[in-house]
């Protein structure tokens, strides 16, 4: 019997295009991307000495900025309404793909864990705030306004979350805070052993929650999978075909359980 090796090779030819930032003293270069596949090909004819001659069309332009809005939606604390947890994606997407990974699976979760503390008929103490932010991929231009106009309120924001590296097979929540409220994180997290999400990273992240945690409101960010990540992030591979729906809904379940608890618990988190 003669065995059969096959080989497989998967071709995206779909660039990433990231971002540029200039400083306001320099001439605006206009920057390009290429694909992998690409630069590959070209790293193989110069390594064999072949001299590469690149004609670059761009069409990329920058638009004035336009008016655009952060959606909110809230359940109404029963017993502390002053106070405040946060849950958040952005709606807005890069210029390429759909934006389904980027950032709608995290505007998905955090909806839904409104939805389904809803749909149970339970209220916790605290408001839970829903904040689907805009402009975050011009540089956070939503949550920046949201922070100037709610930052004399910064000491009833108990916790501060965002979903915004993917919603694949969860792992457990980044986590900025003192140590007493990692404990309790900690605590909180064990609630999810049955779907093995039990761990608490350092730190969190996230651009939308940078502003309240670097004032020192605790802040959590979804840990998940991302070995696939950049693969489809900011490329024309960003669609709903990437989203599995199971494991979104693992991330709903994350999400949901310690926004509820923290929202329901009769102490805020240390500072």
């Amino acid at each position: 019997a003669k065995l059969l090796t096959l080989c497989f090779v998967v071709f995206f030819n779909s660039p990433h295009t990231g971002g540029q930032n200039y400083q306001p003293d320099v001439p605006q270069i206009p920057t390009a991307c290429i694909t992998v596949e690409d630069a590959e090909m070209m790293s193989r004819m110069s390594l064999r000495g072949t001299r590469i001659v690149v004609h670059l069309r761009m069409g990329a332009k920058t638009y004035p900025d336009s008016l655009s809005f952060n959606t909110v939606a809230e359940i109404v604390g029963s017993k502390y309404p002053e106070q405040v947890v946060l849950v958040s994606g952005h709606l807005d997407s890069w210029d390429v793909g759909q934006g389904a990974m980027d950032d709608g699976g995290g505007v998905f979760i955090s909806w839904e864990a409104l939805s389904l503390i809803k749909d149970l008929g339970l209220r916790p103490k605290r408001t839970l705030r829903l904040v689907l932010w805009t402009g975050e991929e011009q540089g956070g231009v939503g949550a920046k306004q949201y922070y100037q106009l709610h930052k004399e309120n910064i000491s009833n924001f108990d916790i501060v979350m965002e979903s915004d590296a993917g919603t694949f097979q969860p792992s457990g929540l980044g986590f900025s805070g003192s140590a007493e409220a990692r404990d309790i994180v900690k605590e909180i997290m064990t609630l999810l052993q049955p779907i093995n999400v039990t761990d608490v990273f350092d730190p969190a992240d996230g651009t939308d929650i940078a502003y309240w945690m670097r004032d020192g409101v605790p802040g959590a960010s979804l840990h998940n999978d991302i070995n696939k990540y950049f693969w489809f992030h900011h490329s024309q591979g960003d669609t709903m075909t990437v989203q599995d729906p199971n494991q979104m809904n693992l991330c709903a379940a994350v999400w949901t359980v310690v926004s509820y608890v923290i929202a329901d618990m009769e102490d805020m988190l240390p500072r």
